[in-house]
Order: structure tokens, then sequence, then C-alpha cells
């Protein structure tokens, strides 16, 4: 793939050169070697100022380095950082607490990141099937949808259609039946094809499949089909969730309360790892002490992070700012592929959003395009080769994002 449209400084050069001889090659990024973040912005190690619309992939909805969110995690840094859980500590139940009132849910199984979530989210599932609903032991089937992502552990590369991230990793793990996304009739054949099924894991929208946003009612006709086959409805909104979408969950479009919800990435706003696993206790109380746990979930940092994180999210009111500037983004959006036929498609929800590039999959195209966005001061980053997601933090404003049309448009203009 082609690397820059401008020369590099020998700054940044020598900064992607460490990586590159240094670090494991398992991502392949924009050059871009960035030193500083705040809200909406970030710069790199020249000065050079940029839009972010990517939000580390919606980890830092709050924009970057909040002020709220930093002080939380620097005073509690400061005080007590990690006890492991063999030992209550001050933060975790004021945090547990706030979490479960929050998102209404009777538990939370705290953990670090989005993947190690869906693990944990998995074994509960698994194990209310045999405990609870009577599956026989090692016989429980959980639906995934094709073109998920949910991580990249070995247990979920099992179910994924990335061959990428399959390819010489197994043998892999077995108990999944993969269905087709956005697929009801598809679902109900999967829950009626067997009595051994324990759940099925969905994201609301799928994000790393370029944004493919679900018919109006899916998820709610899924719920009810999970409630009349008695299997779970797990949720991950890992990326979807705490107001990305202009609802604090995405599931909340169509009033859906998931059996299991999955949350990671801007639930401590970016600035430490956090992630959490939330249910009532018909399904959580099947995890007893010693079957699951982390030396770091749930430690006083992460406690203290999340519950700032969430106050941002709710006194900022950035569920409401991200639904309204959805709109104004993906109307703009739409007014420039009107002029522009390089964009097919503009679909998303909220500030989740992507544009499809009129090119094949394997092209270079759309990762060019994200080369031009840069040279004119706006990061993004291709998925699945022709689609660019746009997903700024949720506290941008109305200025910002017809400032950020602009330059979208200007960048897409240099290749007709």
């Amino acid at each position: 793939m082609e690397q820059s449209h401008q020369a590099l400084s020998s700054k940044s050069e020598a900064f992607i050169e460490k990586e590159n001889k240094y670090g494991a090659h398992n991502y392949h990024p924009l050059p871009v070697v960035l030193e500083k973040g705040e809200g909406v912005y970030v710069w790199d190690v020249d000065g050079k100022k940029y839009y972010d619309f990517l939000s580390a992939y919606s980890a830092v909805n709050q924009g970057h380095c909040h002020p709220k969110i930093v002080g939380a995690m620097v005073k509690q840094a400061q005080t007590l950082t990690l006890t492991s859980r063999a030992f209550y500590n001050d933060q975790l139940g004021p945090y547990e607490e706030f979490i479960t009132e929050y998102f209404g849910f009777d538990k939370v199984l705290p953990m670090n990141t989005g993947a190690e979530a869906v693990e944990t989210a998995l074994k509960i599932c698994r194990k209310w099937a045999y405990e609870v609903k009577g599956i026989p032991e090692n016989q429980a089937q959980i639906i995934v949808c094709e073109n998920n992502f949910h991580g990249r552990t070995t247990t979920i590369i099992s179910f994924s259609n990335d061959e990428n991230a399959r390819k010489s990793f197994g043998p892999f793990t077995a108990g999944f039946i993969k269905i087709p996304y956005d697929d009801i009739e598809a679902l109900e054949n999967a829950l009626k094809s067997t009595n051994n099924i324990a759940g099925f894991l969905v994201e609301p929208i799928q994000g790393e499949a370029g944004v493919y946003v679900p018919t109006d009612g899916y998820l709610a006709k899924a719920k009810a089909l999970c409630e009349q086959y008695n299997a779970l409805f797990i949720a991950d909104e890992v990326q979807t969730g705490i107001a990305r979408t202009g609802k604090l969950l995405a599931v909340h479009h169509e009033n859906v309360q998931p059996d299991i919800l999955i949350l990671g990435k801007a639930i401590s706003g970016g600035v430490y790892p956090v992630s959490a696993v939330l249910a009532n206790n018909a399904v959580m109380n099947v995890i007893k002490p010693g079957q699951h746990g982390s030396t770091f979930g749930g430690n006083p940092v992460a406690a203290a992070v999340a519950i700032a994180a969430l106050e941002v999210v709710r006194d900022e009111n950035l569920s409401q700012n991200a639904a309204y500037l959805g709109v104004v983004l993906r109307t703009g959006l739409n007014e420039i592929a009107s002029r522009n036929p390089l964009i097919t498609l503009v679909r998303g929800k909220g500030l989740l959003n992507a544009i499809v590039i009129n090119c094949d999959e394997d092209s270079d195209l759309a990762w060019d395009i994200c080369m031009k966005f840069s040279e004119y001061g706006l990061l993004a980053k291709p998925t699945h080769g022709n689609k660019i997601r746009l997903a700024p933090p949720l506290v941008i404003t109305e200025t910002q994002i017809h400032e950020c049309l602009g330059i979208i448009e200007r960048a897409l203009n240099d290749f007709r």
C-alpha cells in the first residue's frame, strides 16, 4: 500500500522505524506519529493538528484527555492503584453500584479489555446454559453473526469470517453456529434447530464490517426470539455503547434490554483499559469464586476512571449530541456523494458512520483517500478495504462538523 502522499519528517520517520524494528508487525497504521490530544484534536510530533475521526475505535467518545476523567485517574493513581481481588478496596463497590444503576442491571463483572469482556460473557452464557437451562455438559451452542468482530482471542477468531485473523491460528474452539447478520429467519431457524442453544451474541451495529446498520426492528425481534426459545441475548456494545450511536446503548434505539451486556472502550474515556459485563442475578449468579477473574479487573484506578467517564457522558449530554450531529454529518456526506461519484453509500447512526468508496475491497483507493484526509488535517482509517469509518469524539460541535465536511470533500475532489 502507498505509505504517504507527503514526505514524512525525519522525526516521524525515526519513530516509525523504531516501531518497525522493535515491535511485532501486527498493525498497519497510517504513517502519522501522534504525541498530544485534546478534545476532538490530536497533534503529531511536528506540531501539525488534526481532527480525530476514529476516536481510537470509539474509546475516546468524551474527547481526548478529558480533564475530569484524567483528574480521577491521577487522584486515584496517587492513592491506591492495585490490590488484586484478594482483598476488597474502597473504589470497587461504589463503582459496581454506580454502573449497575446506570445501565439497569443487578450485577457487573469487571474486566479490562473488550475481548476479555466478550470471553467473559461467553463463559457466563455457557455456565448458565448448563446449570440453569439444563443443556448437557459441553453441548452448548452460541449463535453468532457472519462478518462479526468481537476481538482476536483464540475463541473469538474461532467464529470470525476474517481469514487474515484465522489462518494458521487453529485448532479452533467449537460450540458456535454462524448465521447471516440482519436475518431474523436465519436466527429463528438456528434457534429451533437444536435444544442446545445457549445464547445469541450480536453487535447492534457491525463496526469493523463497515458500520453495517441492521434493518429497523431486527434487534427487538431477535430479543423476542431469544426469549421464546430461552436463549440469552448478548449485546456486544464495546464499540456502539456509551452514547456513540445517539443513545446510551445502540440497543436502546429498539428499547431492548440485553440479558448480557458487554462494554469497553469509552467506559474509560480512553485513558485506561476498562471493560465490563453486566447481567441480572438469574444469569450472573452462576459465577462462583475461583471460576473467573483478572488481577487488574475491578482495580481502584479503573473504578474511579469509569465513574468519571460515565458521569461525563451523562452531564455533557453526549447521547443527544451524537444523535443530532450524526444527522448533520450524514446529511453533509450525502450532499457530497450527490456531487462526487467516489462515495457510493453513506451509512451509520449517531456519530458512528462510514462512507463506502466506489472501488473493490482489495483496492488501495480508500487508503489513499485517508492519506489525503490526513494531509488536510483529518484522521480516519479504512475498514474492509473500501469503507472509511467516520467517528469523531462526541464532544465535537456543529461548526467543527461542517469544517470536517469541507476537508472530506476537498480530499475526495482530488481523486476525481
